[in-house]
């Protein structure tokens, strides 16, 4: 006998539980639904088969996970898409569930028979839905594991936030739905996701728990359902359990099927799973040895033959069809709920159960043997209606009732905000960027105008920290329901007005990275989900973007648009230590994808920066890797995409000047000169952001003993080396006269001349500054895990003070010593 123990065993969950009921299709709409579950079944191996067995791939990577854990999840996902879901449901796929997908797109009309046929292949459907690779209408791209998930629960309160304020498309609210694998349950960002849903009042969302009882190496630990389901109830959510599929249900109805349900109830995850596996005679064996009595009990098993009983015993609430669709059906009020559906991993396949199933792979022989049970001739494997036994007449009928493709394509899109000639800067004659950037919010909030009342603002609760203080203190703090600031309520002086209300424009968070880019990448997509186009802005120390990189990655493959505001930045917060002080992060700004990094010296360039952003989060042009881009710096701007400004909280004086047309298109372009060399320079001086005036003492104290020495601001690292690398790309494909903006601006420096680069960061950020024209270069920067101390103390411990850059610039400039230079501590 098999024992219980609560500690050990999947027991039913004290929540609801799935009970069949009347919200049933009619039987001939039940008999096409079962009809495309097989087809959808026999597509997705199909597809997954020809990828490794009939088009290999030359480097033989297999995609043999994609087989099992795709199976699982057949009927869950043809209930819902051809029975349940509604056009402005949302859907997070899980990893491994895209040949259904794509499947099920391919009969919907939105997947080509060509991009099936190359799945996994170059331009092919991806192994993993994708919103900017895919052309099957993907809603939410799939990334690492959980960050689906957690962007379910973003999109349903950013959905929350455009009905509140009355933009965008005049629709029904969504569900915002995943399906979420079991071990996948395993990732932090979901419980974290979780905790800022319950915060914010989460609505209209589901997740569907693939329960299928394995993870990529083994057996998930028992008891998870019921732990699962204690938590989602303390977070406000409804909890159903699909564990019994019609067939089990009626089998416990029988004389003596209350203890095959107990059985099952107590019985271990690896065992289940692996009698699954084994199969009938199995089963059998099994059972008749904990249960047989000669009596009730083994005359319910005696009655079924060896297939019935494996059917009998994989008969589980995930695979049963109609049960599925009556219970999301059943769901008739906005609170989230979780679905927990219980299910067999490699569900019909001969792989169905085994542990190692991840990589498992159908043989040839296998998938014959599956042609033939799904009545598919050799050569027909694509035709969409091939192997069912309903007339294609009635189910092509049937497809176009389907009421999620009612409305067919369902991205929609919002006119652009127009964005002002320039942004005010703000007169004070000494400024930190970040400072800056908070004014300038500010007077954007009391302007007002269609830019500003788009623009949402948010932060892990570093909003006042991060000079958002005055926005919000105009713009108000967004919640469903009002909420007031007792502070002021009971005349308690406070400089910030924290009162919510539906017309806030400012999503506070909890102190949680993740969740802010989860965030971000919701709101950024929110012009094309919901039809309203807003202006995203979330600020963040900027150390802590590695705590969230995930997301952030996520969000930038997503296509989502947003600002992202990181300050303080570097050793600006000596007095705090290492732990706050940032290094790697100006090589993240050059590194990731779709995302522009700037990092001003100075608030007239921040503003010119800010203002340029504006625009660039809402192109739209489709990126071609094959057209030349524009010109002027070799960069598709036309693209668009999310812009990440590195500031500081340490103070500077202002230069105090005039920004031209030319002097803002190097900003942005980024780099201009500061002061340009002359025609027998021995050294050039390169700086990126707050070291601005250990440069320009620097380039003062070795004027006298270095001729004609130059010095020039990098505004943006990361656009003068994609301008640089794109340029080479325009020449090695016959433009020979492509010439970068970096190109240009080094042209001035003679080739005998030395490069001194400089910033409050990593070296690596402007040391391949060298390369571009063959200059001798020393890159100072920091490396190494800071201390406290005052900004100087630090600055002349790393080596990027003024003396340091001196010394630099005597070592890689042979010459008469420079007679400024202090000998440098060991």
């Amino acid at each position: 006998m098999v024992k219980s123990d609560d500690r050990r065993h999947d027991s039913p969950p004290r929540g609801r539980t799935a009970d069949p009921g009347a919200h049933v299709p009619s039987a001939r709409d039940l008999a096409v639904l079962r009809a495309l579950e097989r087809k959808v079944s026999w597509l997705s191996a199909w597809t997954i088969h020809h990828a490794n067995h009939v088009r290999p791939n030359a480097d033989g990577l297999k995609v043999g996970g994609h087989q099992a854990s795709s199976a699982s999840l057949s009927t869950i996902m043809t209930a819902l898409y051809f029975a349940v879901l509604r056009p402005h449901d949302r859907v997070a796929v899980k990893p491994h569930a895209s040949p259904i997908f794509h499947a099920i797109q391919y009969l919907l009309g939105h997947q080509t028979r060509e991009k099936l046929e190359a799945y996994r292949g170059y331009k092919g459907a991806q192994s993993y839905p994708s919103r900017t690779k895919d052309i099957d209408d993907v809603d939410f791209s799939t990334g690492s594991v959980g960050l689906g998930v957690a962007q379910t629960l973003f999109a349903s309160l950013v959905q929350d936030y455009v009905r509140a304020h009355k933009f965008g498309a005049d629709t029904p609210d969504g569900r915002m739905i995943a399906l979420v694998g079991d071990a996948e349950m395993d990732e932090g960002n979901i419980y974290e996701a979780l905790l800022e849903g319950w915060k914010q009042g989460l609505r209209n969302c589901w997740w569907i728990l693939d329960y299928n009882r394995q993870s990529l190496d083994a057996v998930i630990r028992e008891g998870l359902p019921a732990r699962l389901e204690a938590l989602f109830r303390a977070f406000g959510w409804e909890v159903v359990t699909l564990k019994y599929g019609r067939k089990l249900m009626e089998a416990f109805a029988e004389p003596g099927g209350e203890r095959l349900r107990e059985w099952i109830d107590r019985a271990p995850n690896q065992l289940y799973s692996a009698l699954t596996f084994q199969g009938g005679a199995a089963w059998r064996k099994r059972l008749l040895d904990d249960l047989g009595d000669q009596g009730d009990v083994t005359a319910l098993i005696e009655r079924r033959s060896d297939d019935e009983l494996s059917a009998l015993m994989t008969n589980l609430g995930g695979h049963d069809l109609a049960s599925l669709v009556d219970t999301f059906e059943r769901i008739d009020h906005d609170r989230p709920v979780l679905f927990i559906t219980y299910t067999i991993k490699g569900y019909g396949l001969p792989l169905a159960g085994h542990k190692d199933n991840h990589a498992g792979l159908m043989t040839p022989a296998q998938m014959e043997t599956l042609r033939a049970a799904m009545e598919v001739r050799p050569g027909h494997e694509w035709d969409r209606f091939e192997g069912l036994d309903i007339a294609p007449a009635e189910v092509e009928a049937f497809l176009g009732r389907v009421p999620f493709n009612a409305l067919g394509a369902r991205r929609f899109a919002d006119a652009k905000l127009e964005v002002p000639g320039a942004l005010a800067v703000p007169k004070q004659t000494a400024l930190s960027t970040q400072q800056g950037f908070g004014l300038i919010m500010a007077e954007i909030a009391r302007m007002g105008g269609p830019l500003a009342d788009r623009i949402v603002t948010t932060s892990p609760d570093v909003t006042v920290s991060t000079n958002l203080g005055g926005w919000v203190n105009r713009r108000g703090l967004f919640a469903r329901e009002a909420v007031a600031d007792l502070f002021r309520q009971e005349r308690i002086p406070s400089t910030f007005d924290w009162t919510f209300s539906p017309k806030g424009q400012h999503m506070e968070l909890g102190i949680a990275e993740m969740n802010l880019f989860s965030l971000l990448s919701a709101l950024g997509l929110s012009h094309s989900l919901f039809g309203a186009r807003l202006i995203p802005v979330g600020t963040l120390y900027d150390p802590f973007i590695e705590r969230g990189l995930d997301a952030l990655n996520y969000a930038c493959y997503q296509e989502a648009r947003f600002i992202l505001v990181a300050t303080p930045s570097g050793l600006t917060l000596a007095p705090e230590g290492g732990a706050h002080q940032s290094i790697a992060t100006p090589l993240i700004g050059m590194a990731q994808d779709g995302l522009a990094a700037f990092e001003p010296a100075y608030v007239d360039e921040l503003a010119v920066v800010l203002r340029w952003a504006f625009e660039h989060l809402q192109r739209e042009g489709t990126p071609d890797f094959e057209s030349e881009p524009e010109e002027q710096n070799w960069l598709r701007d036309e693209t668009g995409g999310s812009v990440y400004l590195r500031l500081s909280t340490r103070t500077l004086e202002q230069p105090g000047r005039v920004i031209d047309p030319a002097l803002e298109r190097d900003i942005i372009e980024g780099g201009y000169w500061v002061r340009r060399p002359g025609p027998n320079a021995e050294i050039v001086v390169v700086y990126t952001g707050v070291v601005a005036p250990e440069a320009i003492e620097a380039v003062g104290l070795m004027a006298e003993d270095r001729k004609d020495v130059g010095l020039l601001a990098v505004t943006s690292a990361d656009r003068l080396n994609a301008g640089w690398t794109a340029g080479a790309r325009a020449r090695e494909r016959g433009l020979v006269n492509a010439r970068s903006h970096v190109e240009r601006l080094l042209d001035a420096v003679p080739r005998q001349c030395g490069l001194v680069t400089v910033l409050d960061g990593h070296p690596a950020t402007l040391g391949w500054l060298g390369s571009v024209a063959g200059h001798r270069t020393r890159a100072l920067g920091v490396e190494h895990f800071g201390q406290t101390g005052t900004i100087a103390d630090l600055y002349r411990h790393y080596g990027i003070d003024a003396n340091a850059i001196v010394a630099a610039a005597q070592s890689i400039s042979p010459g008469r010593p420079i007679r400024h230079l202090r000998a440098l501590e060991a």
